[in-house]
């Protein structure tokens, strides 16, 4: 995809590419083995991993009509007091809601830190490979399909546990992150900010056939036609939520020009000027952020050097809690998404007693 604003994807993916090459050969002639980089399952052929859960998650059956026909599963810390923060996760294909949990670890930071988790999970009869359907119009639009019953996840949460409203989040890997997109472009006035992992920029694909394109290439669009569907999605006039946007520089199942498309998508959409950016280094990975009028980031991107198509994580010593537990489309790649939004989300106070969910 070609560049429409002012850094170059490509260009940075061609150092990091350099760079690894000459680490290779540097190692080589060592005669040392290069481990390789953790492989990417094809989506075509891969089943729903038999994973380890936490075992945390409870089942909601009644959150209201459910349109999308999707499962809730929810976790809320013992004693979470009232007014706290929530957390919406959308898992990948191939995915189950507590799989997916065992390995991003949100149910232990929101046991660590005082806020409530809602997993919104697919079924087979929706989507026979555990998808999100982003690219339906009729999934993703306000209140109808599966982003409605997202919606009353959220109502549910806040009705049943008086979570904060001010203070809701979502983020989603893949099929889910693309679904995140979509939630926060039909909903700006439930989300504060959002974490975009491996997705796709909202309005990519209106079919499957498109879609699969897209995520072999996204589809070239003046940044302002990115913003415009976005800015269409809903009619509620206010602040857009603040995104986060991660990618594996290695991606062959979601091409990493996606992550580009959505830079330019978000950036339309806060009115940022692309050339207005920060760059750092972050665990080894590039960080860029651009700011808004308050000097709040309002989207930021991390390219995860070397990594394929997953969730990054960085798995905790075995001496402190379980947390970020590699699996298929959970990869180690030496930073933790789940960490570092909970962290850019304000997620940050510790509760002193919170071991299990409660029976509500």
């Amino acid at each position: 995809m070609r560049s429409h604003f002012g850094f170059s994807l490509s260009g940075m993916l061609k150092r990091h590419r350099q760079w690894e090459k000459a680490v290779t050969k540097a190692v080589k002639r060592a005669g040392k083995v290069v481990a390789a980089a953790t492989p990417v399952s094809s989506p075509r052929k891969s089943r729903v991993a038999k994973s380890e859960t936490t075992g945390r998650l409870q089942q909601v059956m009644a959150f209201g009509s459910n349109p999308g026909r999707l499962r809730m599963w929810r976790y809320v810390p013992e004693n979470l007091p009232r007014k706290s923060p929530l957390v919406v996760v959308l898992h990948g294909c191939h995915q189950t809601a507590e799989a997916y949990d065992h390995g991003s670890g949100w149910s232990t930071l929101a046991r660590e830190r005082g806020f409530a988790v809602v997993y919104a999970e697919q079924t087979r009869s929706n989507n026979s490979n555990l998808c999100f359907n982003w690219f339906r119009p009729s999934n993703v639009a306000r209140d109808r399909g599966e982003a409605m019953s997202i919606r009353q996840m959220v109502a549910k949460m806040a009705k049943a546990h008086g979570i904060d409203r001010d203070r809701v989040f979502i983020t989603g890997l893949s099929a889910g992150g693309a679904m995140t997109t979509a939630m926060l472009a039909a909903y700006p006035d439930l989300f504060r900010a959002g974490g975009i992992i491996a997705g796709l920029p909202f309005g990519a694909a209106r079919d499957v056939h498109r879609a699969l394109a897209a995520m072999s290439s996204a589809p070239e669009r003046p940044a302002r036609e990115w913003g415009d569907l976005v800015r269409a999605a809903s009619p509620v006039k206010r602040n857009f939520p603040a995104v986060s946007i991660w990618h594996g520089t290695r991606d062959q199942t979601v091409d990493v020009s996606n992550a580009e498309a959505l830079v330019a998508q978000w950036l339309d959409v806060h009115g940022l000027d692309s050339d207005a950016f920060t760059q750092s280094e972050v665990d080894g990975h590039v960080r860029r952020v651009w700011k808004d009028g308050s000097g709040q980031p309002a989207v930021e991107l991390y390219l995860i050097a070397n990594m394929g198509h997953g969730t990054p994580l960085k798995p905790r010593s075995a001496s402190r809690v379980r947390a970020d537990t590699p699996g298929p489309y959970m990869l180690d790649a030496g930073i933790s998404s789940s960490m570092h939004l909970a962290t850019a989300w304000g997620l940050k106070k510790p509760i002193a007693s919170a071991l299990k969910p409660t029976a509500r």
